[in-house]
């Protein structure tokens, strides 16, 4: 392995049912963010300014458009340039393909034997940060230990029941490493794992070929999981903003935390820029009739009615005497005269009919699936609403 190199492995085959229907066609890590992004621009972002010229992504048969789509060749991160190489795997999971198991492992053990490099940062998904990868990397090759994680101080009432917290001594060696159902549900303050790492390469080919002659398969993010109590591992602390997006709630705080300068400003760290695909949208409209306040709103859009306290993609439409507020509305949205949207998220495509009142809560809201054609009131309250109009087009 050649000295001091570093591969990338980005990892989004885990599959987080709290935030369907918003990932019934797409991958967690394309969630759009913030009217403008998606989640996988902020790890490519850092993985373009550490200088890391060899990426392999992994994601699930069947999100194969969404992900090409956004990728493409890969120009705003520098993929397609000439000293950097990135690769794609998809993987079908279904019990009976035992082939597919054994070309998970193959493909992984492939890419880091080619890329010859000496680490390799592993990234999972659900995790929504801004970070240094060039400093996390320095910062394991000063140990040149096993395995390097990436934590985050949280409350423990912003963890998931499959997340680690971690203990460390006083040097950030990690002494133990426990699910989080197994601590008290409140507001304690714990290290969560960030599902970042860095680990020496040669360890993980071993680990790789030792699991691909047994039965069932283990990844990559789980065999970094299972070591962290058995080989020395250190902590590095991140400490910007951490969304730990895992359901609908999550996503949506996240996406509002972005309203607030303190956490936009701690996200969009002026040292690491954030690179998105290249979108040539002429400048929002704002009519005499439109009221915008403390909101977002990304380019191409035309604004006719009133939107407070919201995140508006391209190509949104508001119209006259339409009412916004406390909502994301993705791209191509039309919010016909009169309508009202209130705490909720509204996908691609989606269509409100004039008049029609769409409202949420802050704590549950609403959530209209992309290409849906909204007719009639969608109002939640204590009954349950019409899941058909959510979840089916």
């Amino acid at each position: 392995m050649k000295p001091n190199k570093t591969c990338a492995i980005m990892a989004d085959i885990k599959k987080r049912d709290g935030l369907l229907p918003l990932t019934s066609r797409r991958p967690v890590s394309l969630l759009p963010f913030n009217g403008m992004y998606r989640m996988i621009d902020f790890p490519l972002s850092n993985i373009k300014d550490a200088k890391i010229n060899s990426l392999f992504l992994i994601f699930n048969q069947g999100m194969t458009q969404s992900v090409i789509d956004h990728i493409g060749g890969g120009k705003e991160w520098d993929l397609n340039s000439l000293p950097n190489r990135f690769f794609m795997h998809f993987y079908q999971e279904a019990n009976d393909l035992v082939d597919d198991d054994i070309h998970y492992y193959d493909s992984i053990i492939e890419y880091i034997e080619k890329s010859n490099s000496e680490f390799t940062l592993f990234i999972g998904n659900k995790m929504l940060f801004n970070m240094g990868f060039d400093e996390l990397i320095s910062y394991h090759k000063t140990h040149r230990k096993d395995i390097t994680v990436a934590y985050k101080k949280m409350p423990t009432s912003e963890m998931t029941l499959d997340d680690l917290a971690i203990d460390q001594d006083n040097n950030h060696l990690v002494t133990n490493a426990s699910i989080c159902h197994l601590e008290p549900y409140n507001n304690e303050i714990k290290d969560l794992y960030m599902n970042v790492a860095v680990v020496n390469s040669e360890w993980l080919l071993a680990e790789l070929k030792k699991r691909k002659t047994n039965d069932g398969l283990v990844r990559v993010e789980d065999i970094i999981r299972e070591a962290m109590t058995k080989v020395r591992t250190w902590g590095y602390e991140y400490t910007g903003f951490l969304g730990n997006i895992h359901d609908i709630n999550s996503y949506y705080q996240a996406n509002m935390d972005m309203l607030e300068v303190a956490n936009y400003s701690s996200l969009f760290d002026e040292d690491k820029t954030v690179y998105m695909k290249n979108i040539d949208e002429v400048p929002t409209f704002h009519a005499s009739s439109s009221d915008v306040t403390h909101s977002q709103v990304a380019s191409g859009c035309l604004i006719y009615g009133k939107v407070h306290h919201s995140i508006l993609s391209t190509k949104t439409k508001i119209c006259e005497d339409a009412k916004v507020s406390h909502s994301i509305l993705m791209s191509k949205t039309i919010v016909n005269q009169g309508a009202t949207v209130e705490y909720a998220i509204l996908d691609k495509n989606v269509v409100v009919d004039a008049g029609i009142r769409i409202i949420g809560t802050p704590d549950n809201p609403i959530v209209i699936k992309k290409n849906t054609h909204v007719t009639k009131d969608v109002v939640r309250r204590e009954e349950t609403i019409d899941e058909r109009i959510i979840l089916c087009s």
